[in-house]
């Protein structure tokens, strides 16, 4: 999305400085040409060398350099930009651009171009609630700048509230949905499952598995970076979620079924990546089991079957996607599961595939539709393995 787009990154005196070579570092990585310039009070708070060695670009502070005799143009910088983004803004910064003061090459760079303009503040909570700044930021919008609004967290100054200035990740995230336009899957909903389901044996012990969550967390992120409103209905022992996805955790089999089937009916697409327990104690003890036997005897029962259950729910226009983890005759119990739970897609992986399966960072599959064409992929870190699995789900749908 930002291959070869031009990126100017401002960058003032602010504390928030530390976070612009992770920032630049991201915008590299993601294809952009990226020169900075650095504020005089922003060479307080982080070195020239490093936003240079970042950047692979000289970094920019003065309109002329005595030591190399190198004038910085800023009218030239101005139109060589695609993007001029500044971050962290300060207060001060904010202030002078509302106002058209040009005292600083930023400025001056910012009077000159005639690219979008983001702006990611950074201050203390008063200062950014200050009418002031308030006003000053109303300007700013009203000139077509865009804002990357601040969070709400830990401050420098020990306080907490808003005026925290974006993670790099979520500036990088937020600069690639506006660039791009309309994402694919704005206006829709996608419910994922993900993780383990635990089985009471008595209140200490349970019936599980190995899953790890980290494959049903990743296509909820995907899903949400790809503009769909997501809930993650999370096993046990599923990693932390970014901000923006709805979590509900649950422990059993039938938490995942009640869970499912008060989302399920308003999903767009749902994806049951979680390896749900297949059988249960049929009595759960009330009370610890007491080790007095050398052998013990737990009477199992079915589990509810959340997927069936919801493929016998499926309305016209959802899309439902399955997982299969198999250990022998893999691709016919695929395409029999796909087709007796009414699935659109079912998603293949094989436990005698090394690196693929639960509690790893990479997997290995193989997706089946509906007319049962196969796709298969290598091995892959889960994260593109979810990309994979979406490019899929848009495919289905048509997008």
């Amino acid at each position: 999305m930002l291959n070869e787009k031009n990126i100017i990154l401002g960058v003032c005196g602010s504390i928030a400085a530390y976070k612009s070579a992770v920032l630049v570092r991201l915008l590299v990585k993601a294809g952009a040409n990226v020169r900075v310039i650095l504020t005089e009070g922003g060479e307080h708070f982080i070195t020239p060398l490093t936003l240079a060695t970042l950047s692979k670009n000289p970094v920019h502070s003065t309109y002329f350099d005595a030591e190399t005799g190198v004038w910085a143009n800023h009218v030239e910088l101005g139109l060589w930009a695609d993007l001029l983004l500044i971050a962290p803004a300060t207060a001060n910064t904010l202030a002078k651009l509302a106002n058209g003061l040009c005292d600083s090459l930023l400025a001056a760079v910012y009077l000159s171009a005639r690219c979008p303009v983001y702006v990611a503040p950074a201050m203390d909570l008063d200062m950014w609630a200050h009418p002031a700044t308030r006003a000053n930021m109303a300007t700013l919008q009203r000139h077509g700048v865009t804002l990357i609004p601040p969070g709400n967290g830990e401050l420098a100054s020990g306080l907490s509230g808003e005026g925290r200035m974006a993670e790099p990740e979520t500036m990088l995230d937020f600069i690639q949905q506006k660039l791009t336009g309309p994402l694919p899957l704005a206006g829709k909903f996608a419910l994922v499952t993900a993780g383990p389901t635990y089985e009471a044996i008595d209140p200490v012990r349970f019936i599980g598995n190995h899953s790890s969550g980290k494959m049903g967390l990743a296509l909820a992120v995907e899903l949400h970076k790809l503009g769909a409103s997501v809930t993650l209905v999370a096993g046990p022992g599923t990693p932390a979620s970014p901000e923006g996805l709805n979590r509900v955790n649950i422990r059993s089999a039938s938490d995942m079924l009640q869970a499912c089937l008060e989302y399920y009916p308003a999903a767009d697409i749902t994806i049951m990546s979680a390896a749900v327990a297949d059988y249960r104690p049929a009595q759960p003890a009330g009370q610890k089991i007491k080790k007095n036997s050398p052998t013990l005897t737990i009477d199992l029962e079915k589990t509810p079957d959340v997927l069936a259950t919801l493929g016998a729910q499926k309305r016209p226009g959802q899309t439902l996607v399955g997982f299969a983890l198999e250990t022998e005759h893999e691709e016919s119990y695929a395409l029999a599961k796909l087709d007796k739970k009414n699935l659109d897609l079912i998603v293949l992986n094989s436990l005698n595939d090394q690196g693929a399966g639960f509690g790893t960072n990479t997997n290995k599959i193989t997706i089946f539709n509906r007319n049962g064409e196969k796709t298969a992929f290598d091995l892959k870190p889960k994260t593109a393995v979810a990309s994979d699995i979406c490019a899929a789900v848009l495919r289905q749908m048509g997008l």
